[in-house]
């Protein structure tokens, strides 16, 4: 048994076992007393935990509470000799136990035949059920156990951690004779294939300890990994105890104390959620963080929530545990699968060289001696990109020399050349950052950087902590350099070659979010720590402006591209005007694609990618035409007609027929769409004839355009309701609505397109699919007496465990005579359509609307008018439009 480093003592105040057997003899069946042992057995467990009593006392003290109930449970049946024994297996086999653990038996038999032992163990077990315990049990004969675990790896770790709880203790020795390393999984071939078990485990949770809702036992950093560490041990040293690799130099006394800690609290953790769900509960869900918090005492702050508060604390020991892992495994690696080999080793200069392909201090005071080198490492590792990583031996050295770098390390002229080269090296610049970060020096030489570690926010949108999306924004950034990139990122990674200095682009990730956390703008808080990070590493004062401006500026150009009309030249000329120059501008739509990538994988699809790429183009046009040299809003329209004008004649199109039409369309129509749409849209209408029906237009992307939503365009006659109507039928279609263009012809017909996704936010391309749309749509838009009612389904578990209140704020916006409503509520099937009966019960009319969907929150902005075409200027009507869409949109329905 692989013992932990905290010894239990036997507490007979959870468990009398005198008083039990007397009120035993007195029942006239035992299956009574039994379950009301269980019961307050359990009761007390639960009293001390909420009372803050050591964890450790719990989950040993139940353990051994079902020894003694299972060892009596053992002699109230009749066995017929000494061939069978109960053995504790698994967690159960280590002492361990939480409210609802499973309590693994492995019945013990000495020869094959179970004849002689099948009634019995059958009244056993029925009898265990019985009495409520949540078993899992096996029936093996020695030889089943020697066979069984000789074929599966899973097998013969579950037996490595038992106990004798009844029968002879012969039997379980015999059996781990049969089991030793010298008939079978000898050390080498345990620890490999442990390890790839631990690589398939943790690569289902994208290697990554960073969770909205982990499982504090197999996600990385995780249980799991601790006792990884104890089986790999076990097997090969014979380790009986976590001290013994401290006293075999494979373990020091401060990793045994991230060791316990993190065991202690992930502990606390799994017996909460077993005992607040009661049941066997490992996954820390949404429904059960906030209650945990309050329960370990955490209390809302005005910068912090609770559960962030709580969650900063569990990300914090599963990143140390999951370093710590990775440095005992890679030392069990080079102990066991590599030991005695002759590895080659390469100098790199008189601290560092590479051995068997990963870097190693030369001398165990190397960093006492040269502090330096703790930076000097990574930027070696960035020049050289056949180094695989770094050895065990160098790896403890980094974490414990780390308390060298101070305020006067950082001060280092040195010290902060160094840091610049690893920025300046162009190597992958992003690997070293996490390195250093997974070995707790970016914290230590970024204090502001250390603030946000483990540093999270209660939200869908947000699903990593500060730092992990930080780095993985910077991950971004160095994949976008590969050529495979121009294929999703054909922008960003033809930009990335282009931008003068790269390093401006690490720093800019590097701060951009930063100033989370500390109340206040975070983008103001870290643009002024990115400037004086700059002014302190001796970049110029051009440099330093432009780093401070990315920092302070990274979230606008989403915002403009998802919330603002950018098919208006004016909203165009102002973003240009924000963004000064080209140079600037195209570090900012790197910055930006990177930003929302490593946000939340869900949220980069073609249509944001189109709308970036629009409008970074856009301003591109803009900017060579010169910040004083607009151009106008009827140069725009004439252009647009005259291209669409000369288009259509070349396909052969009936002019007059199309001169007739695009009389009745209006200046609008053609600010709105490309000339490319505008004959598309055109072809429709006039191939469409007199039919009465509604014409459904349906564009997806070609494969030559893998950017981009599908285009719905709608061609019918102008009725109230009909934005509800259509919104409430894709929603039926499991279609995502993310842009909404709203017109009306001078006849009333409308004009209406809309971008679509499917539901995994996708374009949809597949002609079976298509023509489902367009069939189902005309089928429920064909008469406005029968517009299907709004539709509802359920809420999806996760959204009701945010609270987002409703926000509604509405300003004016005179260059297009209409007025801006944005709506920021919770999520929630059929919104669209909702927000479209409030429009009609109010008498607005909408001309367009930008839809995002961020987590569990959406955050759409309207176009809207009264019905006349002016825009909503009268204070009262504007608070009962408020009031109402608080009113419906509030509660998630």
């Amino acid at each position: 048994m692989l013992l932990h480093h905290y010894r239990f003592d036997p507490d007979e105040s959870l468990f009398d076992i005198d008083a039990f057997r007397a009120e035993l003899a007195g029942e006239r069946s035992p299956i009574a007393p039994f379950k009301a042992a269980l019961r307050s057995i359990q009761a007390r467990l639960d009293e001390r935990f909420r009372a803050g009593a050591d964890i450790r006392d719990l989950v040993h003290g139940r353990a051994w509470c079902l020894d003694r109930l299972l060892a009596i449970a053992w002699e109230q049946h009749d066995w017929p000799d000494n061939g069978v024994a109960l053995i504790a297996v698994g967690g159960f086999g280590r002492g361990e136990l939480h409210p609802h653990s499973d309590i693994d038996l492995m019945l013990l038999l000495e020869q094959d035949d179970d004849t002689p032992y099948r009634e019995p163990l059958t009244a056993f077990i029925t009898f265990l059920w019985d009495i409520g315990l949540e078993i899992g049990h096996s029936v093996r004969s020695l030889a089943d156990c020697e066979r069984e675990a000789e074929a599966d790896v899973t097998v013969i770790t579950n037996l490595l951690e038992t106990r004798t709880l009844a029968g002879p203790e012969r039997l379980r020795e015999a059996m781990q004779v049969r089991l030793s390393t010298d008939r079978m999984w000898p050390a080498d071939r345990f620890f490999e294939a442990k390890w790839q078990e631990q690589i398939s485990r943790h690569y289902r949770y994208n290697n990554s300890e960073y969770h909205l809702e982990p499982n504090i036992k197999s996600s990385p950093g995780g249980l799991r990994d601790i006792q990884m560490i104890g089986w790999v041990a076990k097997r090969h040293f014979g380790t009986q105890r976590y001290e013994d690799l401290v006293a075999g130099g494979f373990m020091n006394d401060p990793e045994l104390r991230i060791l316990s800690q993190g065991e202690a609290f992930l502990w606390q953790v799994r017996y909460a959620l077993h005992m607040l769900t009661d049941r066997a509960e490992d996954r820390l869900l949404f429904d059960h963080q906030r209650t945990i918090a309050e329960l370990f005492g955490y209390r809302d702050t005005p910068e912090r929530l609770a559960v962030e508060q709580f969650m900063k604390r569990y990300y914090r020991h599963v990143t140390a545990l999951a370093g710590l892992n990775d440095m005992l495994l890679q030392h069990f690696d080079e102990a066991i699968l590599h030991d005695g080999e002759a590895l080659t080793t390469v100098p790199l200069n008189e601290r560092f060289e590479i051995k068997g392909g990963y870097i190693q201090a030369r001398s165990r005071h190397v960093f006492r001696r040269r502090p330096s080198a703790l930076l000097e490492l990574f930027l070696l590792m960035a020049e050289h990109p056949e180094i695989e990583g770094v050895r065990a031996d160098t790896i403890r050295l980094i974490r414990d020399h780390r308390h060298l770098i101070d305020d006067l390390y950082r001060d280092d002229l040195r010290h902060q050349s160094l840091f610049m080269a690893l920025l300046r090296s162009g190597g992958n610049v992003a690997r070293q950052l996490r390195r250093m970060n997974r070995y707790g020096v970016l914290g230590k030489y970024l204090p502001e950087f250390g603030q946000a570690v483990g540093l999270m926010q209660h939200d869908l949108f947000h699903i990593y902590t500060v730092d992990a999306h930080t780095l993985r924004l910077l991950k971004c950034i160095h994949s976008f350099r590969k050529p495979e990139a121009k294929e999703e990122f054909p922008v960003a990674a033809t930009l990335i070659h282009q931008l003068p200095k790269l390093e401006l682009l690490w720093i800019a990730g590097l701060y951009h979010d930063i100033g989370k956390g500390r109340g206040g703008d975070h983008s103001t808080l870290g643009a002024r720590d990115a400037e004086a990070f700059c002014e302190r590493h001796g970049l110029s004062s051009r440099d330093t402006r432009l780093v401070s401006w990315l920092v302070e500026h990274h979230l606008m150009m989403s915002m403009v591209a998802q919330k603002r009309d950018i098919t208006d030249p004016d909203v165009i000329a102002d973003f240009a005007r924000l963004v000064g120059d080209e140079t600037r501008l195209d570090y900012l739509y790197v910055l930006t694609v990177a930003d929302i990538n490593a946000t939340n994988p869900t949220l980069w699809n073609g249509w944001r990618a189109s709308l970036l790429r629009q409008l970074h183009g856009e301003t591109k046009r803009a900017l060579r035409r010169g910040l004083e040299n607009p151009l106008e809003r009827d140069d725009w329209v004439q252009e647009t007609r005259s291209e669409a004008h000369s288009l259509l004649a070349t396909v052969g199109a009936d002019m007059t027929r199309v001169d007739r039409l695009w009389e009745s369309l209006g200046e609008d129509y053609f600010l709105q769409y490309a000339p490319s749409e505008i004959v598309w849209q055109t072809q429709g209408i006039l191939n469409h004839g007199d039919s009465q029906l509604p014409l459904i237009l349906i564009n997806a992307p070609t494969d030559d355009m893998a950017e981009g939503g599908t285009k719905v365009f709608i061609h019918t006659r102008s009725v109230d309701d009909l934005f509800a109507a259509t919104a409430a039928a894709m929603d039926q279609l499991g279609l995502s609505i993310h842009d909404a263009r709203i017109a009306t012809s001078s006849n009333d017909w409308t004009l209406n397109t809309f971008i679509v996704l499917d539901d995994h936010g996708q374009a949809i391309r597949e002609r079976e699919r298509i023509e489902e749309i367009r069939r189902h749509l005309v089928e429920e838009l064909d008469d406005p007496d029968d517009y299907p009612q709004i539709v509802t389904r359920h809420t999806p578990r996760q959204l009701k465990h945010f609270r987002v209140p409703t926000e509604v704020s509405i300003e004016q916006d005179p260059a297009n005579e209409r007025t801006l409503l944005e709506l920021v509520a919770p999520d929630r099937p059929g919104l669209l359509a909702r927000v479209g009966r409030i429009f009609m019960e109010q008498d607005i009319a909408l001309s367009a609307a930008k839809i995002a969907t961020l987590g569990e929150r959406v955050e759409d902005v309207f176009f809207i008018t009264d019905k006349a075409g002016a825009p909503l200027t009268d204070p009262e009507r504007q608070q009962r439009l408020r009031e109402r869409l608080i009113e419906v949109l509030a509660v998630p329905g």
